[in-house]
């Protein structure tokens, strides 16, 4: 279970701040759809991806929505989470339309996505916590517990880590390798294919960090609680042309 784990129950998305009826097209071409399904740190999420858009001047506009439409329409997608696997792949298909968009949009169109900490577990095919639940399937894989083999190391998996950088990539540009991001977590990915494994950190062992392949990438750390490297990556990101 993750630190902050959701309730059995589903809470309702806030409400989002803007409506697809209401900005067309061409309003939406420069917007982050960051995706309000009942879980994840929003306003945390929100105020860094407009810091970095701000920083960065790429002139996004950051938008919190549960619309199916705003996503689809978005330059690019960002999926926080926070919680049990379980509940929060059930909140995002209690969306109408959610999950179907996100296919569209992300698998067959190419939009650049970013998942983050559980958001970025969705990715595997099935999450192993309490019983085997279906992902998203767009990373081979599955996410189990974390198992650290120093008996000292408590779990969830709390505070600053360094990151193993593997291998290239338009996201790490100006990373050094070793640098320090905050994780808070139970579980992880462990992608079937290691080459979607971009970074990894030790905790007893060494677990996924950063995992993508094409347009799809995903955090076990959280970029909005990583201060300026956290920033920095965001930038890269709103950057980032898969």
């Amino acid at each position: 279970m993750e630190l902050l784990r959701s309730s059995a129950r589903l809470y309702a998305p806030a409400q989002t701040r803007y409506d697809a009826r209401v900005l067309g097209k061409a309003a939406l071409a420069q917007t982050v759809a960051l995706i309000d399904y009942g879980s994840g740190n929003l306003r945390s999420a929100e105020k860094a991806l407009a810091h970095a858009a701000g920083d960065s001047g790429t002139g996004h506009e950051i938008v919190v929505t549960a619309d199916p439409d705003v996503v689809a329409s978005a330059e690019r997608i960002v999926l926080p989470g926070v919680g049990a696997f379980a509940d929060c792949m059930r909140g995002l298909s209690a969306i109408p339309g959610m999950v179907e968009a996100l296919d569209d949009s992300v698998v067959k169109r190419g939009t650049p996505f970013l998942g983050i900490c559980v958001g970025m577990q969705l990715l595997a095919d099935v999450g192993r916590e309490h019983g085997n639940h279906k992902g998203l399937g767009w990373i081979k894989g599955e996410v189990v517990r974390l198992t650290p083999s120093e008996p000292a190391l408590k779990v969830p998996h709390m505070g600053w880590n360094a990151l193993s950088l593997l291998q290239p990539h338009a996201l790490f540009e100006g990373m050094a390798d070793g640098t320090d991001v905050y994780f808070v977590h139970s579980f992880y990915i462990r992608p079937a294919d290691p080459a979607h494994i971009l970074a990894t950190t030790d905790y007893a062992g060494s677990i996924p960090a950063i995992v993508g392949r094409d347009n799809i990438a995903g955090t076990q750390f959280h970029p909005e609680k990583s201060q300026a490297e956290g920033l920095a990556f965001l930038e890269r990101f709103l950057k980032w042309r898969p």
